[in-house]
Parts: C-alpha cells; structure tokens; sequence
C-alpha cells in the first residue's frame, strides 16, 4: 500500500481503539558518510530505513508505537497499539489536556537543492576528501581529517484532524580539521567548523566550502599554536567569532527555551532550564541588541523545514526582542498546557521515535556593525573562534567554553595568536554585555544534537555574527 495510505489505516486504527487524536508518519531515510585521513578514504557509510510511526491520544496519555513496514495489517495493529499504551499513560497523567488548534493541511514541500549530493559520485567526493587531507599533511599537520554527511529524508503525514503533508528534505556538509602534535601539546584547526558546515541544500554547499583551498592554511596555524603564548587569565572585552557564538546560542539560549525544558517534561542530556514562565514577555535575557527568532522557513538553514512533525506550518517567530524574552521552543500540547497559541517545533530523527520539541533555526538577527569595526573599537580584549571544547550546568545557566584559537587585540588591531582560549560566564549577565554586533549572518548548521530517551539526534540552525562582550571572564586562572 502507499505510505499514505499506510499512515491513514495507522490514524483510523489508533481511533477505533479510542483514542481522541491520532497522527502517522511515514519516514523513508537515506544516508551516506565518507570519512579520509592522511590523504586517504579511512570510511565509507551508506544506510537506508523505512518505517512507521503513530501517536494516539487519550486523555493526557500519549502513546506511540512503531514497525518497519508499511502493509494494512501492520499500519493497524501500530494504530491500535499505540491507543492501548496511551490508554494505560492516562490512567497516571492527570487531567486530558488540549492541543493548541492548528488548520489541517494537505500540501508537499521540498528543500532547495541545486545538486543531488547522492548523485555526485563517489569518485569525486572522496577525491575532494584526500586532495584537502593530503594539502594539510604537506602543510605540518600530523593528522589531517576531512569528512561529509548526507541526509535523503521522504516524509508522510497524516492527522486524525486531516491533514495529509509530504515532505523531502535533503541535508548535507562537511569539513575538515588538521592537528598538531608538540612537546606536551597538541594543537588542532578546522574548518569551517569543529564539525563542519550543514544546511539544508544540495551538494552546492559543500562545494562552495572549498575544502581544499583552506587546508593549507589551518594546517599552518596548527602548528603554529604549538608555540603560541597562553591565553591570558582575567576580565576583558571578548569578541566571538560567528561559528561559536552558533553554540553559544544553541547552548544558552536554545536548549533554555525548549518549552518541555521548562516546564519539567524533560531533563536528558541537557538538563532542565532557569527560565520561569510567569516571565515570559518581561525577562531581560541580554542587550538591546540581542534579538533571536525561531525561524524554521530560512531557505538552506538546517533548522528548515515546511511542516513539523505534528503539521504545523513553519513560521517565524520572536524568542529575544530587543534582549527581552518573549518567546519559547513548544509542541501543541505543552504550548496549551503554557497557555499559549503556537507549537511548531516538533520533529523525530525517524519514524522508530516519538517527536519532541527540537530547535529549529535559533539565531541573531544582524547587528549594526563588521567585524573590522568591532576589533576597531577594542582597545584591549581578545577574539576567540571554533569551539574546542563546551560545558554549562542543568540549568543551562552557567557555563565555559574552550575555543581552537584566539587573537589578542590591543588597540583596535588583531595581534599574535594565543593557544588554549577559554571564557566562563552566566547567561543572561553574558548576554547583558553584549554591545557589538555584526550583520555578517551566517545560518550556522549543528547536525549533532542529543535528546531524549531514547536518545534522539537533531537538526538545528544557528544564524549568528561576530559580537562583542564587555568585561568577560577569560583563560584558566592558577
């Protein structure tokens, strides 16, 4: 049978089995790595599933149940299935709860793609891998590493209230990282991240990285971090490359306004968060200049997406505002349980689990300024950029962060490079101290982020710039 038709079977089972709502996902994922070292191919991954998976609702019970495969028998005894469990979580969970309205749709959306990235061959992807490794071992690197990912997703949706949506998302990037070995340290660079560049679009984005034209030089600066003096110890002005202020946000700002978070739902891998709801439109969470949307519709980004995993439209909405909290991460139900009017942020990394609130695209808005004004503008104060390293507590409130390099800027000049770079702070005061801010936006894509028991890995976008923050916290002191 088709998948829409399997997915409709599922809902009309889960129904019949007395459940008040029910939704189906139909799920078909294709996936490929390729990994090199030294210039050589080190690893070649390429896997495929397909499935289904159904909620029901009863009460304030959720229930869900999954199989991997799509006949009429199997799509209704997942139906009726997950109403059984359903029915069982109700008896514990309180008082049925509502789901915010959202107009059912019948519609297809697809991500923007110039080229298929599992229609270049593989000759030609894994030549682009050992030409950029083997450049950074001719350079002084005693371990180059170059990797891509590429995710083909077909989705299927169908809700009890009538939707029916089809979704393809194609997902790609990659990178590459050169380490340094010393007397006693090692020293690592990569490019254009720690873990590479991601979005939502063709193979166009790996190329228009150019791997190779940039591993000459991180190869370089590897080594010569093997030498550099150490970050200084003490307060100063802290300007943030764009690629970690991305994790920045997705640590201190994305993870805190995940609404399940919030409202004790959820604790796994990163913890509960410190913001209040009963603050919510009042909370001063940074400066003037901080405002961050939940944009899930930025073409390329990828946190994009035409529908989430509940069939809410992807809409763009205000999470900071003029450094004033006003807006959170939400699914339908916990948006209703809240009081508020809007979910949208709902996704599964497959059809075997039950979706959950996800950051979307999180990010800045630009600033006023560039990068050259903001190092202009400092008289003394380091710059820091691509994490290295990142912890912050279960309140998602304090942290620290270990950067691969660092500059020293002594009047409004960039000067010598320091090693080991650190800088510790609290959220809300860290973000108070911002006072510059680039319109250098760049949809910084993080294909890595865990939640979720099972564990779940997401897909999240991160606009940012480089900014700078008055009086920060730097380097490790004795």
């Amino acid at each position: 049978m088709s998948e829409f038709d399997a997915a409709t079977a599922a809902v009309q089972a889960a129904l019949d089995a007395g459940a008040r709502y029910a939704d189906a996902r139909v799920m078909h994922r294709r996936y490929e790595s390729m990994s090199a070292r030294n210039g050589d191919v080190e690893e070649l991954s390429q896997h495929e599933s397909i499935g289904l998976g159904v909620r029901a609702l009863v009460g304030s019970g959720w229930g869900f149940h999954a199989v991997p495969e799509l006949s009429d028998a199997a799509a209704r005894d997942a139906g009726r299935r997950a109403a059984a469990i359903a029915t069982a979580s109700a008896r514990v969970s309180g008082p049925p709860i509502d789901l915010v309205p959202v107009e059912a749709a019948v519609a297809s959306w697809a991500s923007t793609c110039a080229v298929d990235p599992l229609g270049v061959p593989l000759s030609d992807k894994g030549d682009l891998l050992v030409r950029a490794t083997a450049t950074m071992r001719e350079h002084g690197a005693d371990l180059a590493e170059g990797l891509y990912q590429i995710w083909d997703t077909t989705k299927w949706f169908v809700s009890s209230e009538g939707h029916r949506i089809d979704q393809h998302i194609r997902e790609c990037g990659g990178g590459i990282s050169a380490t340094s070995i010393g007397d006693g340290e090692t020293q690592r660079r990569s490019y254009p991240s720690y873990r590479g560049q991601y979005g939502t679009t063709g193979w166009e984005l790996v190329t228009s990285l150019d791997l190779a034209a940039h591993a000459a030089r991180i190869a370089e600066e590897s080594r010569e971090l093997l030498t550099a003096p150490e970050c200084p110890a003490g307060e100063t002005d802290l300007i943030l490359g764009g690629e970690q202020l991305a994790l920045q946000i997705h640590e201190s700002v994305g993870h805190a306004i995940e609404l399940d978070r919030i409202l004790g739902w959820e604790a796994a891998f990163a913890g509960t968060s410190w913001l209040d709801l009963a603050r919510l439109g009042s909370l001063r969470y940074g400066s003037e200049l901080m405002n961050v949307t939940i944009d899930p519709t930025i073409p390329g980004a990828l946190g994009s997406f035409g529908f989430d995993d509940e069939g809410s439209p992807a809409v763009a909405r205000d999470a900071v505002r003029e450094g004033r909290w006003v807006g959170v991460l939400a699914g339908r139900d916990s948006a209703a349980v809240a009081g508020l009017d809007h979910g949208g942020s709902v996704r599964a990394d497959g059809w075997a689990r039950l979706p959950m609130v996800r950051m979307t695209n999180v990010g800045l808005e630009p600033g006023p300024h560039t990068l050259d004004e903001i190092v202009a503008a400092t008289d003394d104060g380091v710059l820091m950029d691509i994490n290295r390293s990142w912890s912050i507590d279960d309140k998602r409130l304090n942290f620290q962060f270990g950067c691969e390099v660092g500059w020293e800027v002594k009047k409004g000049r960039r000067g010598r490079m320091l090693r080991n770079p650190t800088y510790t702070g609290i959220g809300p005061l860290f973000w108070r101290s911002m006072d510059m801010l680039s319109s250098e936006i760049v949809p910084w894509g993080t294909p890595n982020c865990g939640k979720g028991q099972p564990g779940q890995v997401g897909h999240t976008g991160h606009p940012a710039a480089p900014a700078r923050f008055r009086g920060v916290r730097v380097g490790v002191r004795a």
